[in-house]
């Protein structure tokens, strides 16, 4: 029998093509280093770019020509949301001229849309400094509510990828497993921070101290997004010689020569936490940045 090669040939092409795009990856743009962690949790195949990192102030970023490319290759754009990236990301979502992510019913996902957010205000102005009507934007500090967002990211790769939809639930299930089984351990962790109190900056850290129950009882800034002022200084020291303050604590990419000013002087150490993945050599994922903060506080108590 004649075997047609041509035939043969052509089939085998089809082939590939259809294993190719059946196994093609998603492309996931995240605005911050904890949503992209987060997306390697639930969609491990899929090709993640983060626009940020946690030595950077999420607030303020470039609309690059970089981060436009990677926007306009994009299938989901995965980010904190409440208004945390409106400096840059219209912009960059103008430029890449890709319809697929201006939408949250399309590619577009905020997760502080999915969950209750803290300090929520009826309205705003320049006045009041870097604040956000919608609520504070830094939820993944809050291990509850970043289950909840889990779950909805992992609805939205389905929606947008259905042919890949029994591995998003089953990487769902693996990281709400792990995750569930972390909650009681970093309970039992941070069991003896409750109470305690701290100044810190801005309110990077409002979920998490929420969770534990440690009291910010004043702000290195005198508003939110300006820089500490000497007067405002001269109060917080005024404030930290009650002596009832554990500690001065500032994010990994905040500037801290005035916390360092204000602890030499209060006699009090200033604790640098990781503000997402990658803050520290320790958070290398979610679960370690939580394992590292908690580890952190735990040795100035």
């Amino acid at each position: 029998m004649r075997i047609n090669t041509k035939l043969l040939l052509a089939v085998a092409s089809m082939s590939l093509l259809f294993t190719a795009t059946a196994q093609a990856e998603l492309n996931v743009f995240a605005c911050e280093p904890e949503y992209a962690a987060l997306t390697l949790a639930l969609a491990p195949d899929a090709k993640v770019y983060s626009a940020t990192t946690a030595m950077q102030d999420p607030h303020q970023v470039q609309a690059r020509p970089s981060l436009i490319a990677k926007m306009r290759q994009a299938d989901v754009v995965v980010c904190a949301g409440a208004d945390l990236e409106i400096g840059w990301l219209p912009m960059l979502q103008m430029k890449s001229a890709n319809p697929q992510v201006r939408s949250t019913d399309k590619g577009l996902f905020f997760a502080a849309e999915h969950i209750d957010t803290l300090d929520k205000l009826a309205s705003v102005d320049r006045s009041m400094g870097d604040v956000h009507a919608k609520g504070n934007p830094h939820l993944h500090l809050d291990p509850q509510r970043m289950l909840i967002v889990a779950k909805a990211l992992s609805t939205k790769f389905t929606q947008i990828d259905p042919d890949n939809a029994s591995l998003y639930r089953q990487s769902l299930a693996d990281f709400s497993q792990a995750w569930q089984a972390k909650i009681p351990q970093w309970q039992q962790q941070a069991k003896d921070l409750a109470g305690k109190k701290v100044i810190a900056y801005h309110s990077s850290f409002r979920y998490l101290f929420k969770w534990i129950g440690i009291e910010q009882v004043a702000d290195l800034e005198p508003k939110p997004g300006i820089a500490p002022t000497s007067s405002h200084l001269a109060s917080l020291l005024a404030r930290a010689e009650k002596g009832d303050v554990m500690a001065i604590i500032v994010a990994s990419y905040q500037d801290e020569r005035g916390a360092k000013w204000l602890g030499e002087r209060a006699n009090l150490p200033v604790l640098v936490l990781p503000i997402s993945v990658g803050g520290n050599e320790e958070s290398k994922d979610l679960i370690s940045l939580y394992d590292s903060i908690l580890s952190l506080l735990n040795k100035v108590k």
